[in-house]
């Protein structure tokens, strides 16, 4: 795939969708990270109902800490694995007062340091929160990558190495966004929606037509 082809599949996305953004609920870094942390083998929407009664109650690292391990299952105990997600959180809460004075860090290597933040937690929080171009690779960006052949890889990191050299730069903040929200919701995984896709001319899946 050429660059032309690119500029013009994330113009489309673009045009379609000109501000597009996370699926989760949330209204300050520290809100997000949670969110992004507790998303993890779980359902945006999973997430969101549970957190639409944590917030409200607690939305600080102090507020967090003090409901302590049990207190904070309690709020989550609907989404999978919440057990170590609640350990992980409130570790999280105890790192952030106690070395980034309650503040979430906008450092990819400190964000990769408090407990259940991995790269792609650290890349959402990077791009959403402080607008840091990062790609967040998930299973949708993963599929859609290297289904249309945007950037194919043969694993995670290739994927968003590639992603970050090859989207077009004017693209790159909302890339991650446009990405998801495509593989989610149009790109599925078992039955594309190909007949009904904007990009589907500049696409260079094989099997388009089994789609139709």
């Amino acid at each position: 795939m050429n660059k032309e082809k690119r500029t013009e599949i994330f113009s489309r996305l673009r045009d379609a969708n000109p501000n597009p953004t996370t699926e989760l609920n949330y209204s300050t870094p520290f809100e997000l990270l949670i969110a992004v942390i507790l998303s993890a083998q779980a359902t945006d929407v999973g997430v969101n109902k549970a957190t639409d009664k944590l917030f409200p109650v607690a939305n600080t690292p102090e507020a967090i800490l003090a409901l302590g391990v049990d207190g904070l299952k309690e709020y989550i105990k609907t989404i999978g694995l919440f057990n170590s997600k609640a350990e992980n959180v409130i570790k999280t809460c105890r790192i952030l007062i106690e070395k980034h004075g309650s503040e979430v860090p906008a450092r990819r290597e400190d964000l990769e340091a408090l407990p259940g933040v991995g790269r792609k937690t650290a890349n959402v929080v990077l791009n959403t929160a402080f607008r840091q171009p990062a790609m967040a690779v998930d299973t949708h960006i993963f599929r859609v990558s290297n289904r249309t052949g945007i950037a194919p890889g043969k694993n995670v990191l290739e994927v968003e190495k590639r992603l970050l050299r090859l989207v077009p730069k004017e693209f790159l903040m909302d890339a991650h966004h446009w990405l998801i929200l495509h593989g989610r919701y149009t790109c599925t995984a078992r039955k594309p929606k190909c007949g009904a896709c904007i990009i589907e001319d500049l696409c260079e899946f094989k099997q388009k037509r089994d789609y139709q």
